[in-house]
């Protein structure tokens, strides 16, 4: 399993607000051998039966780590690149290079990631959304699903760096 040293990408949640979408996230981060780091303040107690439902029996075996804010994060991580992602972003996902040692962040489901976080990481982007709200005629989606986008991401970064060996 991951840990603080281990040469994988990692998931990092910021102030993450629904249980369910967390422990899904956590089951897709023990799917992938991601460790999964959680920035508080969070939504929800840990003692949370969504979150424990949601993460089924896995959520015992998900190598998770919390961090009381942004800045104690970046600074435990000071070597590593942190991918802020968005739906703000018009960089694709497609277009990162991504490394081993990488930190794909993820914002809050209801606020997503603050200006001022975005600032303080390395690269911004975003998975590319043909029926997104500005790209229908009749209106398309706002955004995906926290647990989903998260899915979505670290599946494009593990068959970049060829980690998908079963």
């Amino acid at each position: 399993m991951n840990s603080l040293n281990s040469s994988r990408p990692r998931v990092a949640l910021f102030e993450p607000r629904i249980p369910q979408n967390t422990g899904t996230i956590g089951r897709s981060c023990l799917a992938f051998d991601m460790s999964l780091d959680i920035i508080k303040p969070t939504g929800f107690s840990f003692e949370d039966k969504y979150l424990k439902r949601a993460g089924l029996d896995y959520w015992t075996k998900v190598d998770v780590h919390l961090y009381e804010s942004f800045e104690q994060y970046k600074n435990t991580f000071a070597n590593s690149r942190i991918i802020a992602l968005t739906k703000k972003s018009s960089n694709s996902i497609s277009n990162i290079i991504y490394k081993d040692t990488d930190i794909l962040l993820f914002g809050r489901e209801d606020t997503g990631l603050p200006d001022t976080i975005m600032k303080k990481c390395e690269i911004v982007a975003g998975i590319p959304m043909p029926g997104g709200e500005n790209k229908l005629k009749n209106g398309g989606v706002r955004s995906l699903n926290l647990s989903v986008a998260c899915g979505i991401v670290c599946y494009s970064a593990c068959l970049q760096l060829d980690l998908l060996i079963k």
